[in-house]
């Protein structure tokens, strides 16, 4: 029997304490599509993105992020998942069908961190609506409708006051996350890893806070563009909005072009993103960069104000 698999990243559940100012930045800033709305919560999606949302907005006391969720390869993959968790040691959660709109049976459990995560497999791909609907067959929504308008939902960076090794070690062992890249410190401490199931440099990153208030912080969800004039037209747009950011620059690790925004809803920091390169090799050896080169993986070029502004971790996750 083989072992279950995650597929890809499916979306960010994020309550925000100003769900009109979290959706007016989504939807017109951004650029983000409004599936639906149940019961006072928001799903969104990309142009590009195929699944029913990649990110849902709920109202409640402060910004912080639900849960993240996964969709497997297989639909026995989440009892899977289940099974393999739960021998673990690991407290796994059942989330009934219907219990999230527009997805199936899944499950949710903890990382050691604390951050919250849910598998699922079952999910819908609606169709958009004939006026928001492209004429390419193998796109979901018109492009450029609206605001910065990314292609699709890319990565999630989490931050933890835990051990990071430990963190990337729970990933690899229990949800097959292979190490793509990762910062060590004084030849011996990882303080930041990247992570993914995928050909991406990283569906997940995890970085060190040691400062942070609790172990599951969020550093930033990430929405992929085209290429790098898209990033400076969102750039743009978004000043145009009155809207401060950090960026554009490059990063080291992952080679990525990049700005970052804070939504001013919730408080949750958003990645614009570009470039980068993919992984084919199955021999693939994790490359490491040490403290005196943490710089350059950071910001290789670009503002230098992201190493001392934009490193902190946003909301609780």
């Amino acid at each position: 029997m083989s072992l279950p698999e995650i597929a890809k990243l499916g979306h960010v559940a994020l309550v925000t304490p100003d769900i009109e100012k979290s959706l007016w930045f989504f939807r017109d800033v951004i650029g983000l599509e409004v599936t639906e709305e149940v019961n006072g919560t928001h799903y969104l999606r990309a142009w590009g993105d195929f699944e029913h949302h990649s990110l849902s907005l709920t109202a409640g006391d402060s910004g912080y992020v639900d849960h993240i969720a996964w969709r497997t390869k297989r639909p026995e993959d989440v009892e899977g998942f289940a099974q393999l968790l739960e021998k673990a040691g690991t407290e796994v959660r059942w989330i009934e069908a219907g219990e999230e709109t527009g997805q199936g049976r899944a499950i949710r459990f903890k990382l050691p961190s604390q951050h919250s995560f849910e598998i699922y497999y079952d999910v819908e791909k609606p169709k958009a609506d004939e006026k928001r609907r492209s004429v390419l067959k193998n796109q979901t929504y018109k492009a450029w409708a609206r605001g910065c308008s990314p292609r699709r939902f890319d990565h999630v960076n989490i931050a933890t006051s835990m051990d990071v090794g430990e963190i990337l070690d729970y990933l690899g062992s229990q949800l097959g996350f292979k190490l793509r890249e990762y910062v060590k410190y004084h030849q011996k401490t990882v303080v930041a890893g990247w992570m993914s199931v995928t050909p991406l440099v990283h569906d997940i990153a995890v970085i060190s806070r040691p400062q942070a208030e609790t172990p599951n912080q969020l550093h930033h969800i990430s929405y992929w563009h085209d290429n790098a004039q898209d990033i400076l037209r969102a750039a743009d747009i978004l000043k145009e909005n009155g809207i401060n950011f950090i960026g554009p620059g490059k990063h080291g690790v992952s080679q990525a072009f990049y700005l970052y925004v804070i939504d001013p809803g919730s408080g949750c920091r958003v990645e614009l993103f570009s470039g980068s390169y993919l992984i084919f090799e199955p021999d693939w050896e994790p490359v490491e960069w040490t403290e005196e080169e943490h710089s350059i993986g950071n910001t290789y070029w670009g503002d230098s104000v992201m190493d001392k502004e934009m490193n902190k971790p946003t909301i609780k996750a």
